[in-house]
């Protein structure tokens, strides 16, 4: 429909005005790789994420920040949920905004109790396992037996067995607060 002009000339009724707004891509640091997965936890401990157990050993983006890459490092070469944990990040970096995701797991420099964090260590024991103690590359039986209750902050404890429900932890008994835990082992 148009509206007609004393020239004779026909003038549309509606006029649409169209603007088109072209957005920057987004790009994501490396920085916001490491926050987001800092809420991917650990399948076994879900109270330690897998950065704060010292697992995510390293992450890149390509130049446009539209493409992640994430090297990992299981605390043993034979744990169950390698393939869960590689999953779990995968989708966590998608869903940021990634469009390609590549996770890879190494053991070309092995996964060291030392590689966990402080904040780690805390939730360690807040999850009720002792945390492991700092070494210097050298486990010895004292640096096993030495190990303080998580629940009770007693030294006053014994070791029952060096193996654990896992590998990685061995199991202590408190004879101040008469609690059995388990102890995440110091491992070089």
């Amino acid at each position: 429909m148009a509206i007609l002009e004393k020239n004779g000339t026909k003038k549309p009724k509606w006029r649409i005005n169209v603007c088109i707004i072209m957005a920057e891509p987004t790009t994501i640091s490396e920085q916001q790789i490491w926050d987001a997965l800092q809420e991917v936890m650990d399948p076994e401990i879900p109270t330690i994420s897998m950065v704060d157990m010292g697992i995510i050993t390293a992450v890149k983006t390509n130049t446009s920040g539209t493409e992640a890459f994430v090297e990992m490092t299981p605390t043993f070469s034979g744990c169950p949920a390698i393939k869960t944990m590689e999953q779990m990040v995968h989708d966590k970096l998608l869903e940021i905004g990634f469009k390609s995701v590549k996770v890879v797991t190494t053991f070309n420099k092995p996964w060291n109790s030392n590689l966990i964090t402080e904040r780690g260590l805390q939730h360690l024991k807040k999850h009720g396992l002792a945390p492991p103690p700092k070494h210097s590359g050298q486990i010895t039986q004292d640096l096993l037996e030495n190990v303080t209750c998580p629940f009770c902050g007693s030294k006053n404890v014994d070791l029952k067995s060096p193996f654990g429900p896992t590998l990685c932890r061995s199991l202590h008994y408190c004879n101040n607060c008469l609690q059995a835990f388990e102890q995440f082992k110091p491992v070089v």
